[in-house]
């Protein structure tokens, strides 16, 4: 899923159902970011993180822990740049060379309505009105939803570039429709996809000494799975 949004110079490993991965194990020095941690939580965490060494493996750079910076962001090896998300039932880990992008952010989600409470927090007035008009368009997508998805994608791209804070309020996100396209073979699935834009709202990062005043990314939802992501370019 993933996979189809992101360019070619990027790999994707994913991992669906809410059973333990193949080969879930943790560096010592992982163990102990989630030592006390309940088993959702560890399990999410050594799902993203089997994910991501996968990943490394395919891109031709030995594994090893995957640990915390600065809110929480994963700290990578040298040369590489990613993103890890993980919603109920699905992780994944979206790596690639430094030389080939400039930063990444991917976000899972349920496919499902984001709760009136959490609105407020998410949604500008700009953007209401284009939600509006997305669900008389096309009902059957939860479109808040698929806006809060891309916030959370266009915050991971930004803080690998800033280390500063990006809040849901400081990027006005357009969201926009491909053509409808059928299931996949055998996948029994209608899959909606799209694109965005994020004007950003505050000074934007420095990519190759170009301040960059905007995001693109993508969109999809497949059964109950929404996915977003946000591919930043070298200047």
């Amino acid at each position: 899923m993933m996979a189809e949004l992101l360019p070619e110079s990027v790999v994707t490993v994913e991992a669906f159902g809410d059973t333990w991965p193949e080969g879930a194990t943790l560096y010592p020095e992982e163990e102990a970011l989630v030592a006390r941690a309940v088993e959702k939580r560890r399990r999410e965490f050594t799902t993203v993180r089997v994910c991501a060494r996968a990943a490394m493996e395919k891109l031709g750079v030995a594994p090893g822990p995957i640990l915390r910076g600065a809110f929480g962001a994963p700290r990578w090896p040298a040369g590489l740049i990613g993103s890890m998300t993980h919603c109920q039932g699905y992780g994944a880990a979206a790596l690639a060379r430094a030389g080939d992008l400039a930063s990444i952010g991917i976000d899972a989600e349920q496919h499902e309505r984001l709760p009136e409470e959490g609105l407020g927090a998410v949604v500008l007035a700009t953007e209401v009105e284009r939600l509006a008009g997305l669900a008389a368009e096309h009902p059957s997508v939860h479109w808040e939803r698929v806006l809060f998805s891309a916030k959370e994608s266009v915050y991971k791209a930004w803080f690998p570039l800033t280390g500063q804070w990006l809040d849901f309020s400081e990027a006005d996100i357009e969201i926009f429709t491909d053509r409808a396209s059928g299931a996949r073979p055998g996948a029994g699935d209608e899959v909606r996809s799209g694109h965005f834009r994020a004007e950003l709202l505050v000074p934007g990062p420095l990519v190759g000494g170009a301040r960059v005043g905007s995001f693109d990314g993508r969109w999809a939802v497949q059964g109950s799975l929404l996915a977003t992501v946000v591919t930043v370019p070298h200047a």
